[in-house]
């Protein structure tokens, strides 16, 4: 299994992980109950995302289109690859 993404939140983490499943690409998620380890401080970076070695190209692909946000809203209330 490889790392393919480092989240900001939690959130942010299972949002990617729902666009990788969407697309048949099978993901674990983890690293959430480390945040609980630093107290006050403001965590991030601890949620990560791990696919398959076979779906690593696909999933990092998948995740350079979501950080350019091609999967953006726009106002309209179009996703943006819906818009073609």
């Amino acid at each position: 299994m490889q790392c393919v993404f480092q989240a900001d939140n939690v959130v942010e983490a299972e949002l990617v992980k729902g666009l990788l499943e969407a697309h048949n690409i099978a993901c674990h998620s983890g690293g959430f109950y480390l945040q609980g380890a630093v107290g006050d401080l403001a965590a991030s970076g601890f949620a990560k995302l791990w696919v398959a070695d076979d779906d690593a190209g696909k999933a990092l692909a998948l995740i350079e289109d979501y950080e350019r946000g091609e999967f953006k809203i726009s106002d309209d209330g179009m996703a943006s690859d819906d818009a073609d």
